[in-house]
């Protein structure tokens, strides 16, 4: 440079740094002129490092930086040249401690780029980290002046980013002779902009704090998704989490900038998938109908063949192959023309690819890490939409999905519950439609290669015509040289090869359940974590999931042998209402799709909760027993539990277990099939049924009562009450005593008290209310049931003997005596012909697989006898168990016929010593033969 230049540019003044600008532009200009550039480089060479780069000397950084802008706009299009050399002090410039430098560099950078414009875009990545940087300056006309060159960076991107090819990657495009054949290298030659290099930049400031400098990220992301060609959209993974923390800015302008940038992302994804799944359609349909169409050109072909008769055969022969490609061809010129309107036309975003699998782990990974309401919705809104962009991509992101969704539906805010819920929904409708959906793919390959299979018989078969025609009209035919049938095959398969050509991601919604399947145990898992949740709705929602995936799978999941079982068992002892019911149900369904070992396993894990947890009992027992009668066999269910109880070494529990089944048994509108089976007692199952309650209902006597009256067998029920009398009437009974009367007076005994009527046919059934009423003290409940019985007491009182009773036939009494004879062989007293029950249909005594009523009277007496036995140690403080003294006990019950010497009908309450004591000793008999009815160890022993 001249040296009155080289002054004026290092002098303090604006006016004569601008002035000197000048000067060395025309200098330039007259050296461009005469092509000089040896002295251009040595002027840029000198203002860079003798100028721009002299950090300590502020004027001369200035003089510097107005040189090179005057230079570069002195050089015009020949700056691309010197572009390098001359931006890299500039962005030096912009990082200088004082403010007036960094505002001139940004005025300088404005004059270089305004004059390079698509050239500026190789060093685009330089200038948007200084622009990111300035965007927060704290000097407001530096600010204001990135602002002005960030619009202009802008303007050109805008203009040039998806197609500006630089000048220096084609050398001979200054040549005008080589104008027509720069053409094709220009094509292939990278722009000067690349959206894959700016990417990390934009990766690595994404995750900048300052509202300003996030305001300028927001407004680049938006212009660059603007431009169609660049496809922003398919590096969105790669700054999408950094987008959603913008969401938590307490700026309102990040806050909506933000906003409006991931819905048009959104927006913009779901415009993709729809063209995808489009064009994939259109393919398929086309695709079939070509299919269709060269089958049945391929089928007409030898049928024209065999009906022209009058085709000489060697002529016929030699033109068989010809016809067969010229068919072919044809064929396949139609179809080519079909897919070539698809294929030709080209769609906006069809080639997009948007990985929709990185896009939901950053969804679900904010969904779960933050606390944010604006971050938690928009991630929900997000989920939700990709059910209908990509619903297959969601499947191995079920079981985080379920662990994070779940929880949401009980947010404090209640548009945060509803998104979650609707992705709730949203998801468990596509789990649901997986099986439907597979059921219809699976069903078009099975029409295909019907369709194959028929169109290739039916080849065969014209095959098989056209020789035996060729052989009805020459004896010697020339054999065709193709097959038909490989012809059909052989169309079909270019056919097939052609029409089916999607790509992967258009492919993916006609076939969804190709993809990935559904992680069971991991989305049990998560589910039965869920269950410690503190929100009742959280709770509701995980068993509503674990009911749907049973039903979807019941052999994959929720076996008697993993975790899932203990913790739905500890459920039951839930606050919630709802969650309990649920719980059930499912329990239920699982018991239902498993061997009988679930079942059994299940009751057994029921009574042992209920042991341990007594106030579950109280609270949630009689819902718990309802819920699982209304939806298991209630039969089987009071079956297995009465088994259980049997052997239950707990007597207390055992009671108070039997009290509750016994009330739900008399009271539950769901049992009362079950109250008419008990009713029943002539079938062999129902006499099964009432003796393995009966055995079970013995650690309760209220109960075993009540049960004798439910099955009507009042005689039962009365030699029971004599038994009362021996034991201790504590205040618990007395109360269930109560209970029970009151009970009598409900819908469910309207039966009995319509029998009292009939004294004559059920005698019995009086001494039965007569003798609770004995029992009752002075109460509101002696008073009732003494009320029902003075109603009827004059009918009473006329036939209250049984000996009145006159059989209807000679046959039946001859049987009822046969009956008393089996019992009682020892007795010679008359009453005994009437001992057994007084109704010849029901109660079969003594035949050969009936009930044993002795034995039953023998269980019930020593299971009480144990249950005083072990209050009495328990009252002592020792432990409950077996003694030496259950033998001593037990040699007790023949002391008991003489208390019944008391003056009475012998017919009715005669019970003499010898026949208890044959009863005792076919109750032997009976338990060794009734086998898991023993009733324990300790009873075996005492009958030795």
């Amino acid at each position: 440079m001249d040296v009155n230049i080289q002054k004026a540019l290092n002098d303090k003044l604006y006016d004569k740094r601008k002035s000197g600008a000048l000067e060395l532009e025309g200098s330039i200009r007259e050296a461009l002129a005469a092509n000089n550039h040896d002295r251009i480089q040595k002027i840029v060479h000198q203002l860079c490092h003798e100028y721009a780069y002299a950090v300590h000397q502020p004027h001369a950084r200035n003089g510097g930086l107005i040189g090179l802008a005057a230079a570069s706009i002195a050089l015009g299009s020949e700056v691309a040249r010197y572009l390098e050399e001359i931006v890299s002090p500039v962005l030096a410039c912009f990082s200088d401690q004082d403010a007036r430098v960094r505002y001139y560099a940004c005025e300088s950078m404005y004059n270089i780029a305004k004059v390079a414009k698509g050239e500026i875009l190789l060093y685009f990545n330089q200038v948007f980290d200084a622009l990111c940087k300035l965007a927060a300056d704290s000097e407001l006309s530096v600010k204001n002046g990135a602002e002005l060159l960030d619009r202009l960076i802008k303007d050109i991107v805008s203009e040039s980013a998806a197609s500006y090819v630089s000048i220096l990657n084609n050398p001979d495009e200054a040549s005008a002779d080589n104008e027509s054949e720069q053409t094709p290298p220009s094509v292939d030659a990278p722009t000067a902009f690349s959206l894959s290099r700016f990417i990390p930049l934009l990766q690595e400031r994404i995750n900048v704090i300052n509202p300003f400098t996030r305001t300028f990220l927001v407004s680049w992301i938006n212009l660059l998704d603007s431009i169609p060609d660049l496809e922003l959209v398919s590096h969105l993974p790669s700054f999408l989490a950094g987008l959603f923390k913008f969401l938590s800015d307490p700026n309102q302008d990040v806050h909506t900038a933000t906003q409006t940038a991931l819905d048009k992302f959104l927006s913009e994804i779901k415009k993709i998938a729809r063209i995808k799944r489009g064009i994939a359609e259109s393919r398929k349909s086309q695709g079939e109908d070509g299919l269709k169409h060269s089958i049945s050109s391929i089928r007409s072909a030898p049928s024209v063949n065999s009906d022209d008769g009058s085709t000489p055969p060697d002529q016929r022969g030699a033109n068989d192959e010809p016809d067969d490609e010229s068919i072919d061809s044809e064929s396949m010129t139609a179809n080519d023309e079909k897919s070539g309107s698809v294929e030709d036309d080209w769609i906006p975003g069809q080639d997009v690819q948007v990985d929709h699998a990185k896009i939901l782990d950053i969804l679900v990974t904010f969904l779960s890490d933050s606390s944010e309401e604006e971050i938690q919705l928009t991630a929900l809104r997000w989920i939700d939409s990709f059910f209908e962009i990509c619903p297959e991509d969601i499947m191995p992101f079920v079981p985080r999905l379920l662990s994070h969704v779940l929880p949401t539906m009980s947010h404090d805010v209640e548009q945060v519950r509803q998104a979650a819920n609707r992705v709730n929904t949203s998801l468990m409708e596509y789990i649901m439609s997986l099986s439907e959906k597979g059921s219809k793919s699976g069903s078009s390959p099975l029409a295909q290669l019907q369709l194959l299979s028929a169109s290739a018989n039916n080849s065969r078969e014209l095959g098989n015509i056209d020789r035996r025609d060729s052989n009805f009209s020459t004896k010697t035919p020339r054999p065709s040289n193709r097959d038909p049938a490989t012809e059909i095959k052989a169309a079909e398969s270019r056919m097939v090869s052609r029409t089916r050509t999607p790509t992967p991601a258009e492919d993916r919604p006609a076939s969804p359940p190709q993809g990935a399947d559904l992680d069971y145990q991991a989305a049990v898992n998560a589910l039965t974590l869920q269950f410690l949740n503190e929100h009742e709705a959280t709770r509701v929602a995980a068993i509503a999931w674990l009911i749907m995936l049973h039903r979807k799978a019941p052999g994959k999941i929720l076996s008697i042998d993993d975790g899932t079982f203990p913790a739905l068992l500890k459920t039951l002892s839930d606050p919630s209402e709802a969650v309990v019911t649920r719980d059930l149900l499912l329990l239920s369904q699982i018991s239902k799709n498993s061997e009988d070992s679930y079942f059994t396993s299940f009751m057994v894990n029921l009574l042992k909760l209920f042991c341990t947890d007594r106030r579950l009992l109280e609270t949630r027992g009689n819902l718990i027993i309802r819920q699982l009668c209304v939806t298991l066999s209630a039969e089987r269910i009071y079956r297995t539990m009465a088994d259980c109880l049997d052997k239950d070494e707990d007597v207390e529990f055992a009671s108070i277990m039997v009290q509750n089944l016994n009330n739900n048994l008399i009271t539950a509108p769901e049992l009362a099939d079950l109250r008419k089976r008990l009713r029943n007692l002539e079938t062999r199952d129902g006499q099964t049924f009432f003796v393995t309650l009966f055995r079970s209902w013995c650690h309760n006597a209220v109960a075993t009562f009540s049960l004798c009256l439910l099955a009507q067998a009042y005689e039962q029920a009365y030699h029971l009450l004599q038994i009362f009398a021996e034991l201790e009437m504590t205040v618990n009974m007395l109360i269930q005593i109560d209970k029970l009367v009151q009970l009598l007076e409900s819908p469910v005994f309207t039966y009995l008290r319509l029998q009292l009527l009939e004294p004559e046919k059920y005698p019995h059934l009086y001494k039965c209310l007569y003798g609770l009423l004995m029992l009752l003290p002075q109460s509101s409940a002696f008073a009732a049931l003494k009320n029902r019985l003075g109603s009827v007491s004059a009918i009473g009182y006329l036939h209250i003997a049984p000996r009145t009773y006159v059989p209807s036939s000679v046959s039946s009494f001859y049987h009822s005596r046969q009956k008393s004879s089996e019992t009682a062989p020892s007795s010679s007293q008359p009453a005994s012909s009437v001992s057994s029950f007084e109704r010849p249909n029901r109660l079969k005594a003594r035949e050969e697989g009936g009930i044993r009523w002795v034995e039953l009277l023998e269980k019930f007496k020593n299971v009480q006898e144990k249950a005083r036995r072990s209050q009495r140690l328990a009252s002592l403080g020792y432990d409950v168990a077996i003694t030496p003294t259950h033998e001593k006990e037990k040699a007790q019950p023949p002391e008991v016929p003489p208390k019944h010497t008391r003056p009475n009908s012998a017919a009715s309450t005669a019970r003499p010593a010898p026949v208890v004591q044959q009863g005792h000793q076919k109750s032997k008999s009976s338990l060794s033969n009734l086998g898991r009815f023993a009733g324990g160890v300790g009873a075996r022993k005492t009958k030795r």
